[in-house]
């Protein structure tokens, strides 16, 4: 589906260059620290002739490491490894695999932990796994770098092989060009006029003017319930309602929420809510059923085992989507399911989570399920394991329907083209539709979060992928990062420099107005508009003529409109 345009956005982007990791391979058991473990080389390899078999530990957080002496700040680089498990823990579904690295600054200020590739539920019975990731250096002075592959409970022994750390170059300067390329293909088609005139009117006076109204692609944002229910800060709700198209609810929708207590049930403030936004023309995503980490659920779920369990989350499932039904267009079924398996481990059920979208597809069919997590576009840290997950969900035939990616950037890190556009390939290999869920960034000087905005939409709105972008909050007030994140600053409600870029790129770079004169009855052009929904009007001598006027939307296929100037008269107004 995307292959053509992606085949162009290739040639932008330099390969990665520079290995920084001495005897990843494990040919011998050189430059690799086991501190307190025990390490021992292993005939069985991905690569050459050994691997290192890791076993003896004490604590999940042990593992062989390595000192990095070359790593640059603010440098970008990929990360690798492949990782066998030689045992299983018993009564435990999986093991969460890491390749992480440790920064150490001149300044003394606390060490700093990244992880540069995970892996998830992973067991013996899976083999060889690869895990890829990628990070990149803060921009502070470093005195010690340090990788490490641990992650698995102390009982389980794995191999480590074939394991590098790789520099990329500079980003090219020109990046924006790929993305311009994609957003010209991708993101507008053609406005096809005809226009005759009724006969004696003079060609020369006439005016075509094409204004678009609303944007077809989706820019969201999410939500306060209470505030945009309440209306008591109504700069909020007409921001909301002029600037975006969809919108998704912050906590208002989710299990602890809706049934803090058991045999309780809240619904309607974020189903008021949901109507008002949509009597905006403002569609919904649904946030979310269900959330696979135990301190995001109720507490009273919490001590459920079983098949109690297992009817309480049928009945959260099919109230919550009963309550929204015809409301809102998408759900996220389980929340964030790559950093937590609760439901999977307290059932014993390594297939819960694809029960879960059973359940949802079947309480709902008409509305798009969606996977959710974070540190998968922003980081690359889950790209890979978000990837095969996706795969197997699409395979299981479960009702997924696309793939949401949070996208937090850390604080201090300015979004990086070539990162964003390789962690979208990766997920567009599914074939998924990919939605940005949660964008928001964070930098402290409003100048330079409106250039890292800038440089985080276009990357995304440049992909061909991606079917709509959610921003998680834009006013100081409610944003849950403050004012570092936001568009709308203080009490005095001011679109700062970033809120005027996004404005300015979503307002006027991304819509289409054109004016055309007419030179004679018959006349015929194109405009290259961007998708979305359209108004069309005539001046004739300067005034418009009313009975010519014309709405449409524009959507992915060309669109032929006719236009017909009648006799004048009535017809004018002004």
């Amino acid at each position: 589906m995307y292959t053509a345009v992606l085949s162009v956005l290739l040639l932008v982007f330099p390969a990665s260059t520079k290995e920084l990791l001495t005897n990843g391979g494990f040919e011998d058991s050189s430059h690799w620290h086991c501190t307190h473990i025990h390490c021992t080389l292993s005939p069985d390899s991905v690569a050459g002739q050994h691997s290192l078999r890791v076993s003896q530990r004490h604590h999940d957080t042990e593992g062989p490491a390595q000192d990095l002496t070359t790593v640059k700040r603010g440098g970008r680089y990929t990360a690798s490894v492949y990782v066998k498990l030689m045992n299983d823990e018993a009564h435990v579904l999986g093991q969460s695999v890491m390749f992480n690295i440790q920064f150490v600054f001149k300044d003394k200020t606390s060490d700093m932990y990244l992880p540069m590739a995970h892996m998830p539920l992973v067991r013996s019975s899976d083999g060889w796994v690869h895990l890829v990731g990628d990070f990149v250096v803060p921009e502070k002075d470093i005195q010690l770098s340090r990788v490490k592959i641990f992650g698995p409970h102390p009982s389980v022994d794995y191999l480590v092989d074939s394991a590098t750390v790789t520099q990329l170059p500079p980003l090219d300067p020109h990046w924006k060009d790929g993305t311009y390329r994609v957003i010209q293909a991708v993101r507008k088609s053609n406005i096809h006029l005809s226009i005759t005139l009724e006969n004696g009117l003079d060609p020369q006076k006439v005016t075509i003017k094409i204004d678009q109204m609303k944007h077809g692609f989706p820019f969201g944002t999410a939500v306060n319930s209470n505030l945009y229910l309440h209306g008591t800060e109504p700069r909020y709700n007409d921001f909301i309602n002029k600037h975006f198209n969809w919108a998704v609810l912050e906590n208002n929708l989710k299990w602890k929420a809706n049934a803090p207590r058991a045999n309780t049930s809240f619904y309607d403030g974020p189903v008021d809510t949901i109507k008002e936004l949509r009597s905006h023309g403002i569609k919904v995503r649904g946030h979310c059923l269900v959330w696979s980490s135990e301190t995001f659920l109720p507490t009273w779920v919490r001590t459920l085992r079983g098949d109690d369990l297992r009817r309480a989350v049928i009945h959260r499932i099919d109230e919550a989507m009963k309550r929204t039904h015809g409301l809102v267009e998408h759900w996220d079924v389980n929340n964030e399911n790559l950093h937590g398996q609760w439901f999977q481990e307290v059932l014993q059920d390594r297939d819960y989570n694809l029960e879960l979208f059973r359940i949802a597809h079947q309480a709902d069919s008409g509305v798009k399920l969606f996977l959710n997590d974070n540190k998968v576009v922003a980081r690359g840290a889950n790209v890979q394991a978000y990837l095969a997950q996706a795969t197997e969900f699409k395979n299981a035939h479960v009702g997924l329907y696309g793939i949401g990616a949070q996208t937090h950037f850390r604080d201090m890190t300015a979004p990086d083209p070539y990162l964003i556009k390789n962690h979208l390939d990766t997920l567009a290999k599914t074939g998924l539709p990919i939605w940005i869920t949660e964008l928001d960034l964070y930098h402290p000087d409003e100048k330079t979060r409106a250039d890292w905005y800038e440089t985080a939409l276009r990357s995304m709105f440049g992909h061909p992928a991606v079917e709509g972008i959610m921003i998680w909050g834009f006013w100081s007030k409610k944003q849950w990062r403050g004012e570092p994140a936001s568009l709308v600053s203080g009490d005095n409600f001011r679109i700062n420099s970033a809120g005027q870029r996004f404005l300015h790129l979503l307002e006027h770079d991304w819509m289409t107005h054109a004016e055309r004169n007419v030179t004679d009855t018959g006349a015929q052009f194109s405009v290259h508009g961007f998708h979305g929904d359209y108004d069309v009007t005539v001046l004739y001598n300067g005034h418009e003529v009313h009975q010519a006027r014309q709405t449409f939307t524009l959507g992915k296929n060309d669109t032929h409109i006719n236009i017909h100037v009648p006799k004048l008269g009535a017809n004018i107004i002004g």
